[in-house]
Order: C-alpha cells, then sequence, then structure tokens
C-alpha cells in the first residue's frame, strides 16, 4: 500500500555512525542477521578505510501493531567528495535522518548535505549518536542542531547506535514523521533511475524509485533521455539480495534488468516509462555533475588502451561523478583525461580499476580547468598544460575559485589562518557558532586545495577541523606554465600550470625531488624546471660509472688519460640515444612536495 511506504536517507559527516545505524535498523526490523559491522559497505575498499564510498539502498519490513510498513532505506557517504552520491540519494527521498556525533557536533560536511536535503524539502529527524561515549555532549550538540534546524528539543532523539539505544525511537519517528511518496498510481509509469551496477552476467541493472504509475515484468519500457527500448526481463526490490517481483507500484524503490550491454544506454538521473503509455515529461531537478579535479589517467601496457576505456565506462556506471575523455602525451602514449570530484575519489578510482578490472595505470599530476582569453577575444577551456597556447597568444586565464567553510576549535585558528593565506585565501566571514567552535569562511583558488589541503588541514587541526567547499565562478589570475625538462626535453605529464609567486620555489622543490627518485643511468640526466625559456632550477643525477682505471696499476698518467678520455666520449654517445623513463612514483611524488 503507498501510504505504508517509507523512502529516507541518513546523512551525515564521515565517521558518525551512520553504516552503524543503519546495521541496527536492519537488525531491529529482521531484514538481515548482522555478522560484522557495516553491513551495507560491501566494497573491500570500503572495509579497508572505514569510510563508505557507494550509496547503498535495502527494503525493510516494520510491523507496528497491525500496521505493517515498507522502509526503504538509502545509507549515504559523509566524505566531501562523494556528496554526488548523497545528492542522487536525496532525490529518490522523502525525508533523511540527520546524524549528528555527541564527541564532535555539527561538522562542516553535515551542514552542507542538510542544505541539500532542505533544497529537495525532505523531512528531517536530527538524531545525536553516540551518547554512550564518555566524552559525549548531548546538550551542547542539541543546543547546536536547534540553532542550525530550528526545530524543538523534544524533536532530537538521542541515541547510540553501538549499544543499540534509542533506536526504536528513530523507527517510530520513520513511520510518524516522514511523509509517504505523493505520486499518481492511476498516471502512466514515471521512475528516476538513482544508481547503476555492471553485472558481467546479465548486463546493467538499474535501481529506479517510481514517481507515478505502476512497473510491470515483461513489459516495454523507454528511457526518456537516450530514447532507447527495452524489455523489463526482471524487476523486484533490494534487499540484501535482489529480489524479482510481478510488479511494483508508485512509491517504491527496486530494480529493473534489461539485458543493456552499452554503458552510455543507461544515465543516472534518467526517467524510465513505458513505450506504450509514455509520460509527458522527464523527471526535472537532477543536476549534471561538475568534475573539479582533472589528471590524466594512461595505461602502462599500450595495447590495453581500448580494456581501460571499457574499464572506465562500468565504473561510470557504478560512479556517475567520474567524467573521462580520450588524450594523448608525448612522453605516455594514448590515455584518458579523466574529472573527479576531489582527490580522495581520484585515490579510490585508481584503486578500484587495479581492484575490479586488473588495470595498471600512471596517473598525472591533477589539476583544474582554466579559461584562456586570447588576444582576439576568444575563450579556451583548458584541462591540461600541455593545451595551453603560446603565452604570446595570451590576454589574460581566469582561474576557479570556491567557497570553502572550515568548522574548528578556537584552539587551531591561527594555523588554519596561516595555511589558508599561503594558498592565496581570502577571509570572507569568521563566526562562533557555539561554545568554542568557529566557522571560517575563505575565498580561495580550487587550483591550491587540490594536491595537499585536506591532508595539511587535518594534521594541523590533529583532525578536529571539517571542510566543505562550493564553485564561486571564476577570476583572472597571473598564471604561468611550469615545465620539467629532463637532458632538454620537456616531460608533458609532468608540466604544470602554476600562480606567478609560488612558480619559482614549486620549480625547485620538483627538480630536488625528481633527483632522488629518478634511477641512476650510465649518462648524467640534467633536470630542469624552465617557465618559457628560462631555466629557474637545476640538478643533476651523477651517471654510474664503471672503475676503468682498475687494471691500471703504476705505469705512466697518458695511459690513465687515455682510458679516461675513451670512456667520457662513449658516455656522450650513450647521452644522445638513451632516454630516460619516469617512475610512476615520481608522478605521485609532485603531490605530496611537501
Amino acid at each position: 500500500m503507498q501510504g505504508n511506504i517509507r523512502n529516507f536517507c541518513i546523512i551525515a559527516h564521515i565517521d558518525h555512525g551512520k553504516s552503524t545505524l543503519a546495521d541496527r535498523l536492519l537488525e531491529l526490523t529482521d531484514t538481515i542477521k548482522i555478522t560484522e559491522g557495516q553491513m551495507l559497505d560491501d566494497m573491500e575498499l570500503e572495509r579497508e578505510r572505514g569510510i563508505t564510498i557507494k550509496s547503498h539502498a535495502i527494503q525493510m519490513d516494520y510491523r507496528r501493531g497491525n500496521e505493517a510498513y515498507t522502509l526503504n532505506l538509502i545509507d549515504t557517504p559523509g566524505h566531501v567528495d562523494f556528496s554526488y552520491e548523497v545528492s542522487r540519494s536525496i532525490a529518490a527521498c522523502e525525508g533523511a535522518i540527520l546524524v549528528v556525533d555527541a564527541t564532535q557536533g555539527v561538522q562542516a560536511q553535515t551542514i552542507s548535505n542538510l542544505y541539500m536535503a532542505i533544497g529537495h524539502d525532505l523531512t528531517i529527524i536530527p538524531v545525536v549518536n553516540k551518547c554512550d561515549m564518555p566524552n559525549a555532549m548531548p546538550d551542547e550538540v542539541a543546543d547546536e542542531i536547534v540553532e542550525l534546524l530550528g526545530c524543538e528539543r523534544s524533536e532530537i532523539i538521542r541515541a547510540s547506535a553501538r549499544t543499540g539505544e534509542g533506536v526504536p525511537e528513530i523507527l517510530d519517528a520513520v513511520v510518524d514523521r516522514i511523509p509517504a511518496p505523493t505520486g499518481d498510481a492511476q498516471a502512466p509509469l514515471q521512475a528516476l533511475i538513482f544508481d547503476s551496477v555492471y553485472n558481467s552476467y546479465r548486463g546493467i541493472i538499474a535501481y529506479f524509485k517510481i514517481e507515478n504509475g505502476t512497473m510491470k515484468g515483461g513489459e516495454q519500457v523507454r528511457f526518456i533521455n537516450t530514447g532507447k527500448e527495452y524489455k523489463a526481463e526482471e524487476i523486484g526490490v533490494l534487499k540484501m539480495e535482489m529480489q524479482p517481483r510481478g510488479q511494483l507500484q508508485c512509491g517504491d524503490v527496486g530494480y529493473i534488468v534489461s539485458g543493456i550491454k552499452t554503458a552510455t544506454d543507461v544515465k543516472v538521473g534518467d526517467t524510465i516509462t513505458t513505450a506504450t503509455d509514455p509520460c509527458p515529461e522527464a523527471i526535472s531537478g537532477f543536476e549534471e555533475v561538475k568534475p573539479m579535479v582533472f589528471a590524466g589517467v594512461y595505461p602502462i601496457e599500450t595495447e590495453d588502451f581500448e580494456n581501460l576505456r571499457a574499464s572506465l565506462e562500468k565504473l561510470q556506471l557504478n560512479d556517475a561523478s567520474l567524467t573521462f575523455q580520450p588524450e594523448s602525451s608525448v612522453a605516455l602514449g594514448f590515455g584518458f583525461r579523466c574529472g573527479f570530484l576531489g582527490l580522495l575519489h581520484m585515490e579510490i578510482i585508481q584503486e578500484r580499476l587495479d581492484r575490479e578490472f586488473d588495470m595498471d595505470v600512471i596517473t598525472t599530476v591533477p589539476n583544474v580547468s582554466y579559461l584562456v582569453y586570447d588576444k582576439q577575444g576568444n575563450v579556451k577551456e583548458v584541462h591540461n598544460p600541455a593545451g595551453m597556447p603560446d603565452p604570446t597568444l595570451i590576454e589574460h586565464i581566469e582561474e576557479p575559485y570556491i567557497n570553502a567553510t572550515v568548522i574548528t576549535t578556537a584552539t587551531f585558528i591561527g594555523p588554519i589562518m596561516t595555511l589558508c593565506l599561503g594558498k592565496r585565501g581570502e577571509l570572507v566571514r569568521q563566526e562562533f557558532i557555539s561554545g568554542n567552535r568557529v566557522e571560517l569562511q575563505y575565498s580561495m583558488p580550487l587550483g591550491e586545495i587540490v594536491i595537499d589541503f585536506y591532508d595539511k588541514l587535518k594534521s594541523i587541526s590533529k583532525g578536529y577541523a571539517s571542510f566543505d567547499y562550493h564553485q564561486a565562478g571564476f577570476r583572472p589570475s597571473k598564471l604561468v606554465k611550469l615545465d620539467i625538462l629532463l637532458n632538454g626535453e620537456p616531460v608533458d605529464a609532468l608540466s604544470t600550470l602554476t600562480h606567478v609567486s609560488n612558480a619559482e620555489a614549486f620549480g625547485r622543490r620538483m627538480c630536488e625531488k625528481l633527483k632522488d627518485l629518478l634511477p641512476r643511468q650510465q649518462f648524467d640526466i640534467a633536470i630542469q624546471a624552465a617557465i618559457g625559456g628560462k631555466i629557474i632550477a637545476r640538478e643533476t643525477v651523477k651517471q654510474v660509472r664503471k672503475d676503468v682505471l682498475a687494471k691500471c696499476y703504476g705505469g705512466d698518467v697518458s695511459r690513465k688519460r687515455k682510458l679516461l678520455e675513451k670512456q667520457k666520449r662513449g658516455k656522450k654517445r650513450m647521452k644522445q640515444i638513451g632516454n630516460v623513463s619516469v617512475p610512476q612514483k615520481a608522478f605521485l611524488a609532485v603531490l605530496k612536495l611537501d
């Protein structure tokens, strides 16, 4: 019955206990036996790192008195790099449980996900979690929530996901406070795709929520965005395993298997309708993802190019925030320029390529996209330093800026301000939220936070600062292209765009780092950093020499001279034909220069 369906998600900052709470809910509704922690985080990587990377949908049956309710839970990630997963989950829900850690209080990502949920008119159920911890501050945290949401203190549920305290109250609140789906069961079918996975036996499986109408197994369905039609071979609901059903009604969350083999035919955010009685329009309000960080991904073996393309397509199905397009590089051959939401996202994609698809790849230095204006007034978007036009033709360059929010305790304000100023940040606002917690708002270039900002922020604040950002358009900036030359040859994969003020120091550090990482050859390797034609730094990797004088004991010095001259000529000839291969470590070292 449609009136007894509840669709909700759990939103929180990373590590505030979302996945543990999901376990308790599954246990209380007898959906599954919990054999180990975080049952919904089924990816090996999620288990290892203790974070949620993918959103997971699961259906629970809950009886209260004589009424039976169907609860569809979508567990979401908490890290800023996976906020797109959260936005898709929110689009398929009517309510959200907002979980806040009683020991840490409201964090930046909590606020950002909360605003996203309120923007979609979701009903919010505030929960203070980890109330059983000795250092919990439930009263102070409840004050913060009241200030943030403007709700009554009595609406806030105190719970502990670990012990199960307060979890029955959360289930009651889900049934009482979250509205049932409002769609029209008699209207033509309209279902929103919010996720998809690739199965090597069954093709692409799409997960959807029915907004209007009903879906029957075996009927012809149409994907509005791509215009393709398929037969719904199997439809069903998502428990821990997939459970087939004959038909799904309005408000249900389920899956469809229709033997789709091409990855591009299923787009997240697309609308499914029936071929015989199509709905007049697609479901609106689903935003396209905007990648923030770009990096080149190249196969180590050139013949793996097509395999890499197939692997990226399959990954994109499961992670719609990944974008990619082919590109080529002089040093690395053919590969793809990929767009990611952040550095952790990039690291996870690289790991998943290795584990799930056995792809060995080289990733170049990450950078952001710039707008280059030439003297004729044309604009060109550049994602890669190699694509920069000649400096003499450039009128000016604009770089992307962000509005960054940092929430921290008063103790760490000084070091954090120093860090942000060093990254060319401008302080917009500073205000105390409650007690000794401060919210700092900065306007800063995206390019400065791409590489190591987040790691540094965590280390100087001992993990007590939380960080979130939103794009805020482009601004003119004085940027130069820094090239790295090995024996006079530029290595395009190591070139970067950087601000004039940082260029010299950055070039010097790059050269010193590469000197340690490049293996020694039989000839000298000159490592140079250059801006245009001007060399700004140089280091030399000394050659490996054989002791040719070992056999000369005693005798005339001219004999030794002759042997050394012969060796010198050989080295010179070797240098002309020898080429320097740059190890993967060198590309990654640029990320961790400090």
